[in-house]
């Protein structure tokens, strides 16, 4: 899973008076053509950004690396060169504060709470507050709008009366549930894309909202007002970051991995690659850190020189890009892992993890695609591994499901298109495959599936599919138990042609008794009926919204983060937009009648 909005070559050249097109030349121009392989925006491409798109890149987002010695200066200039708009004066306003009292806050008993609303990352609400016959009646309630942000990032948790949900301006919100009105907010430093979970470290003690950055550092502060409690960096490679959200249980926090790193390998210059995935356990009171994982077992070392003549490295690889999940009875976590970024090979990228719950020992690691050996920019770039791999990494949470008569098994959804069931008794032998879509650096199942007691249901993206297949974006549902397709429905034909009308299914489902939410690249957020997967329910996401905090704001794509639902409430952000799609930063709360 990649976040590459602008890459650029790491010659130097500082001005003393910042020259935007100079720094583009010098930068950025190498990577970013009229013509450009397939996961790097052309310079047209970036020409439709924002430029406080580009700045947030620069700036702590997913080319700070590149952006080493510019000066906030040099990265403005060079956002407006490259945009050809001018930076907005929009600041960080105090409207939408809760003006009267919020009611204490509590946990319910149906709340969607961290990324797949349970430990084991079901993504299914069995006590929605809603039924299957309330769908078709579900209308906006409010709109929360992130100010200066253009791009909804983070998927939002539900607790109780309250919202918690990041941004990728850095700011942490808890909003009031009825109202959208803002109770706290709290500034990470840095973009938050995890999703925020609430936990209780000590019996009678307050409860904690933790969450991760983009510069991975773990957050927690108190959940009812927002004061910072600790903070601690669970990574120092410059590329790594925190896109999974943590996992609490039982008085522990487990903190997934992950990196840009082989986004910074397309670089020529770049001395690739050394990043390794890791999973982090922390008290959940203190932030001390109890065990450190790594999911490639060998430190990176130096293998030979580039074409260019930079140090190569390896092993590498292997991020962890979703939420950890956690097997109480085997007292095991579970976590799937993404591709290695060199010509070394290891038995652990494009795997299912088991790790020892209380040690970090790794108990067992199935492999479903090896040597998966995939950096950007490939064949171009002099850092590209001699054979490359499909860049089929796991982008999901692996579910772990009853499936009857005393079995279990682990479902894990793939970039390949294929849909795993693995028997997580039998360390994580491969039980089932269903291949659901073509799969591609773009395709197959990117961010997270659902699954009920009976059936996964998985939305595929196909954005960028396999070479010499066809594209299958859209939704199917598989037994658990068999991996049998139970049905699948394909995304509408889009009204236009381009990434910008693009009808993938890249964000996360979410599965109530009756019905699957999905939503698409051009905005459409939909609902399925599970037993037939007749859509029931259709929203149109992508246009302008009066919002309940008075920010100018509009929905756009839905990718990455999903929509979540508790209490009777559905909740989605719309406006993520990095491959092409249209950009927004709203949030967006239905109920029933909009009551």
């Amino acid at each position: 899973m990649r976040y590459t909005i602008l890459l650029c070559s790491a010659t130097a050249l500082l001005a003393q008076t910042p020259d935007g097109a100079a720094l583009f030349k010098a930068r950025c121009a190498g990577c970013h053509a009229e013509t450009t392989t397939a996961r790097i925006p052309t310079r047209s491409d970036l020409a439709g950004r924002t430029p406080e798109t580009v700045v947030a890149a620069l700036n702590g987002g997913v080319m700070a690396s590149q952006a080493q010695g510019l000066t906030a200066a040099d990265m403005r200039a060079l956002a407006v060169f490259v945009t050809g708009k001018e930076l907005s004066a929009t600041t960080e306003t105090v409207a939408g504060q809760c003006t009267t009292p919020v009611a204490a806050f509590t946990t319910t008993a149906g709340d969607w709470n961290g990324s797949g609303l349970d430990a084991v990352n079901s993504r299914y609400q069995a006590k929605p507050g809603l039924s299957a016959a309330d769908v078709p009646k579900l209308k906006l309630k409010w709109a929360f709008g992130f100010p200066g942000d253009k791009a909804a990032f983070a998927q939002p948790s539900i607790v109780g009366n309250r919202v918690f949900t990041g941004s990728a301006g850095g700011t942490v919100y808890s909003l009031d549930a009825k109202t959208g009105c803002i109770i706290w907010s709290y500034k990470a430093g840095a973009g938050v894309r995890t999703s925020v979970v609430i936990g209780r470290p000590k019996a009678n003690g307050p409860y904690v909202a933790y969450f991760g950055d983009i510069r991975a550092f773990t957050h927690a502060v108190d959940a009812s007002t927002g004061a910072p409690l600790w903070k601690v960096k669970v990574e120092d490679h410059p590329g790594a970051r925190v896109t999974g959200a943590p996992t609490f249980f039982d008085g522990k926090l487990y903190v997934p991995v992950s990196s840009i790193e082989e986004g910074l390998a397309q670089s020529p210059q770049y001395e690739c690659c050394k990043f390794r995935g890791s999973v982090v356990a922390l008290d959940g009171d203190s932030g001390k850190q109890i065990w450190k994982t790594y999911t490639v077992s060998d430190p990176a070392i130096a293998r030979k020189k580039s074409k260019t003549g930079s140090q190569l490295w390896g092993p590498a690889g292997a991020a962890v890009w979703s939420s950890p999940t956690i097997d109480a009875t085997k007292k095991l976590v579970y976590v799937a892992t993404g591709d290695s970024y060199t010509d070394s090979d290891i038995p652990t990228s494009d795997a299912v993890i088991a790790m020892d719950m209380a040690t970090g020992k790794i108990a067992w690691a199935s492999q479903v695609t090896e040597k998966d050996n995939f950096i950007m920019g490939c064949p171009k770039s002099p850092n590209c591994p001699d054979e490359e791999g499909p860049d089929a990494d796991f982008g999901t949470s692996p579910i772990l499901r009853s499936v009857g008569n005393g079995k279990r098994m682990l479902v894990v959804a793939q970039k390949s298109g294929i849909v795993w069931g693995l028997d997580p008794d039998q360390k994580g032998k491969v039980i089932w495959q269903t291949k659901v879509g073509s799969g591609g650096m773009l395709g197959g199942i990117e961010w997270g599936h659902g699954a009920d007691e009976s059936n996964a249901y998985v939305a595929v993206s196909d954005r960028i599919p396999a070479p010499g297949t066809e594209a299958k974006p859209g939704i199917s549902a598989v037994k658990l138990a068999t991996g049998e397709k139970v049905w699948s429905t394909p995304a509408p034909k889009a009204a236009c042609e381009g990434m910008a009308c693009s009808t993938a299914q890249s964000a996360p489902v979410a599965v109530i008794p009756g019905v699957v939410f999905s939503g698409s690249a051009d905005g459409k957020f939909r609902a399925y009926a599970t037993g037939t997967g007749a859509v029931v329910w259709e929203f149109n996401t992508a246009v302008p919204f009066d919002t309940v905090n008075k920010v100018q704001a509009t929905g756009g794509s839905i990718d990455a983060a999903g929509p979540v639902i508790a209490n009777g409430m559905v909740l989605t952000p719309s406006g993520y937009a990095q491959w092409g799609g249209k950009n927004g930063n709203v949030l967006l709360a239905f109920t029933v009648d909009g009551r």
